[in-house]
């Protein structure tokens, strides 16, 4: 029985499983996306989640903690030096699933997985979809104030010339 057995094994041994694991999340530090099958992009998920959460504190056991998970001294440097800035207010849900569909071979599901932080086309989209009707109005009010502002420069420079 797998009573309290929750996550996927992959169909690997531990060893296989926990080196593939810490390949991918090396290659998802380092290149901010991959493509992968649903599952191992889930599975990575949980893997990499808290070593970003880790690396929030940086301190020298912190990086000995994710040093010993993801054995790649250049992921460790990139994930305490860039990542960690750019997630530093995030409170979690530092990774992105995006269905792919399915693979041609085998008809695998595939899927990529990015860090949310780096991806400047979804933030834009998020930006606009979390809108509300009071912040259109205060956001419409804003402009009105600040056209007048911006203007005057403008007439400045055109009694200048």
């Amino acid at each position: 029985m797998r009573h309290n057995k929750k996550f996927n094994h992959l169909g690997r041994t531990a060893s296989h499983r926990s080196a593939m694991l810490a390949n991918m999340a090396c290659s998802l530090i380092k290149h901010k996306r991959i493509t992968t099958t649903l599952a191992k992009a889930k599975a990575l998920k949980k893997y990499v989640e808290p070593l970003i959460t880790k690396s929030k504190n940086d301190t020298t056991n912190s990086r000995r903690v994710v040093f010993s998970y993801l054995q790649d001294k250049y992921a460790v440097t990139e994930l305490f030096k860039e990542i960690a800035v750019k997630v530093g207010d995030r409170p979690g849900g530092y990774t992105r699933i995006i269905k792919l569909g399915s693979r041609m071979s085998d008809a695998a599901p595939m899927a990529f997985i990015e860090l949310v932080d780096y991806n400047e086309n979804m933030a834009k989209v998020a930006k606009k979809a979390t809108r509300t009707r009071r912040s259109k109005k205060s956001a419409a009010a804003a402009p009105a104030v600040e056209a007048p502002a911006t203007e005057a420069p403008a007439a400045e420079e055109a009694k200048a010339e």
